[in-house]
């Protein structure tokens, strides 16, 4: 391990040390994670996992809690109108005023009901040892939720990086329903790092639409646990935007027969920016299916990943498990890693992964051009068509508009 990142490890364990016995919950809980992550430290590139992410940088940077009322009110005025009730946090707690869905009815924070289990990945035991608040969602056997939306916003002031863990409890009970649209942005330099444990009863579906707009100089690192029960259905989509640094790593176990699992997403990275999808799909029972397609547009010297693994056990049998990584170059220094694994134990599976890597078609520009249309617009709707299959199966008519808009507004930057 690098100085620097075990530096800041040890800033992380000063910090849970000094405020630990004001932290919500099990003591206990946060205390192994503490021990898990003095073990472990900051994650380094010797770790397979990440091996493709260096968090040098982030460790260069010395972060401090964040103080309680920051000033949001311009991020908070922002923010897209998704048609649907929202929980708003302000660096990591539940900011009630801002908010349009009143505690109750299944919907609370994390800081008044604290719930949440020990995970091995070693920055969800930094989160389970520092976390303070975030969204706890429970959906009642039967019940349609229909959609609530989160919004993350962090902003450091006067000059101070901070880090915030907000941690998400999402349970949804037999034969529920809910869309849940996530969106994180912010101002200066933080850290957001958030932790979401998602359980899904037998026949639940939960559609879970993500929007990372963080600012330019921000950590972002989203670790999501999905446990789908029996012939339930978790579909997530990722739009990866903002950042320095984001790594989005999400863990789905099909631990019930027939359980359905879609992990799309897509990120559209400029600059020196480094965007990282890291994906486990664990098939634990029989009839299980998983899908996976990730788009990555890469300008200037941006680095994407693309990590996806699916594992089936040996009573997994039937198992359809597929998955696919494409990417589009539009810099000769712009570059793609993608790491596609299989590791299979049962014998009646199809599972299959591809990767397609390349720059946009000198002749399909030519023809548009040659019809009268300028550059930048071929170049527009080049991109856009790449972009289409990624998100064309987004139901929610307030959040692909969300979506669109901000798509628009990266390609107008980048022209």
């Amino acid at each position: 391990m690098s100085a620097a990142l075990a530096e800041r490890g040890e800033d992380f364990l000063a910090e849970f040390a000094r405020r630990c016995a004001s932290l919500p919950g099990a003591l206990a809980t946060r205390e192994a994670a503490a021990r898990r992550f003095a073990a472990a430290g900051l994650p380094t590139r010797r770790l397979e996992a990440w091996r493709y992410t260096d968090l040098r940088a982030l460790a260069a940077v010395s972060f401090a809690p964040a103080a309680a009322g920051a000033d949001a009110a311009a991020l908070i005025s922002a923010l897209p109108d998704f048609a649907a009730p929202r929980l708003v946090l302000v660096n990591g707690k539940i900011a009630p005023a801002s908010s349009s869905f009143p505690e109750g009815d299944g919907v609370g924070s994390f800081a008044r009901t604290p719930d949440f289990a020990l995970r091995c990945v070693p920055l969800a035991a930094l989160n389970t040892m520092l976390a303070e608040d975030g969204a706890v969602i429970r959906v009642a056997d039967g019940v349609d939720a229909a959609t609530l939306a989160l919004a993350h916003l962090s902003l450091a002031e006067a000059g101070q990086p901070i880090a915030v863990h907000p941690r998400h409890l999402i349970r949804l009970g037999a034969g529920a329903r809910l869309t849940l649209i996530e969106y994180a942005t912010g101002q200066g330099c933080y850290w957001h790092n958030m932790v979401a444990e998602i359980a899904l009863g037998a026949g639940a579906q939960l559609t879970h639409i993500r929007l990372q707009t963080e600012a330019t100089a921000a950590f972002h690192v989203a670790t999501i646990f999905a446990d789908i029960g029996a012939a339930a259905r978790y579909d997530c989509f990722t739009l990866g935007l903002g950042a320095r640094l984001a790594r989005t790593e999400i863990h789905a176990r099909l631990d019930g027969a027939g359980g359905i699992a879609h992990l799309n997403a897509a990120q559209l990275l400029r600059g020196a920016q480094h965007g990282d999808i890291t994906t486990i799909v664990a098939h634990d029972a029989p009839g299980g299916a998983s899908r996976q397609t990730v788009k990555s547009v890469l300008a200037d010297r941006a680095r994407g990943v693309f990590q996806g693994r699916i594992e089936v056990a040996r009573a997994a049998q039937k198992t359809d498990g597929y998955q696919m990584s494409q990417a589009l170059l539009l810099s000769p220094e712009a570059e793609i890693d993608c790491k596609p694994e299989l590791e299979i134990f049962a014998d009646d599976v199809k599972c299959s992964h591809g990767a397609t890597i390349g720059a946009l078609d000198p002749d399909q520009l030519f023809y548009l051009r040659a019809r009268g249309i300028p550059e930048k617009l071929a170049r527009t709707m080049l991109v856009r068509a790449f972009l289409d299959e990624a998100i064309e199966g987004i139901a929610h008519a307030g959040a692909r508009a969300v979506l669109d808009r901000a798509i628009a507004r990266w390609w107008e930057a980048e022209g």
